[in-house]
C-alpha cells in the first residue's frame, strides 16, 4: 500500500539547507529528510508512480533551494524504482540536476556544467525509450523535452553562476 499524494504536502520543508564545506553534515535536517525516506517502499512494482509522495517532495526539495536534500530523496527513491525502468533514468538525471545546482552554490561552476551535461545524456537516453501510453509512471507522464531543452540553455550560456541553477518544476510549466 502506497500513502497518499498530500502526505508530500504535511512534509515540511528542511529548516535550513545544508551546503558542503559551509556546514557540518550533522546540522543537516535529517530527521525531517527521514520522514520523506520513510514513505519509499523497498522496491516499486512496475513504475514509480507520478504522483507518490516522496517523489513529489525530493523534488519540491530541489525547487526550493534544497538541492542536498533532493539528492538524499531522489536516490532513495532512484533505489527502489525497477531496475532497467525508465523512471530510474529520469530520477538519474533529476540527481544529477540536484547535484549541478548544489555544485552552483558551491560556487563550482565547472563541476555543475559536467553534471548538467550527463544530466542532459540521460534525458538524451530516455527519449530513445518507448513510453507508455496512459501510463501513471513518472517517466510517462514527466515533460522530458522541456526540462532537456532548459538544460540545453543553461549550457549554452558561455559561464554559470549561482543564480543558474535548474527549477526541475519548471519544465512543467514552459
Amino acid at each position: 500500500m502506497s500513502p497518499p499524494p498530500s502526505a508530500a504536502n504535511q512534509l515540511p520543508l528542511p529548516q535550513w539547507a545544508y551546503v558542503p564545506g559551509e556546514t557540518a553534515e550533522a546540522d543537516a535536517d535529517h530527521d525531517t529528510l527521514w520522514q520523506a525516506k520513510a514513505l519509499v517502499p523497498s522496491r516499486f512494482r512496475d513504475f514509480v508512480p507520478a504522483r507518490h509522495p516522496a517523489l513529489r517532495y525530493g523534488l519540491a526539495l530541489n525547487d526550493h533551494g534544497f538541492f542536498w536534500e533532493s539528492q538524499q530523496i531522489l536516490e532513495a527513491v532512484w533505489a527502489a524504482a525497477p531496475q532497467g525502468g525508465r523512471e530510474r533514468i529520469l530520477l538519474r538525471a533529476c540527481i544529477q540536476i540536484a547535484g549541478a545546482n548544489l555544485k552552483l552554490r558551491m560556487l563550482k561552476p565547472h563541476a555543475a556544467v559536467r553534471l548538467f551535461g550527463e544530466a542532459l545524456r540521460e534525458l538524451t537516453t530516455l527519449s530513445l525509450r518507448q513510453a507508455v501510453a496512459g501510463g501513471d509512471g513518472f517517466a510517462d507522464t514527466f515533460p522530458t523535452a522541456a526540462l532537456a531543452a532548459l538544460l540545453t540553455g543553461k549550457l549554452a550560456q558561455p559561464a554559470l553562476s549561482k543564480a543558474d541553477w535548474v527549477n526541475i518544476g519548471a519544465a512543467g510549466r514552459t
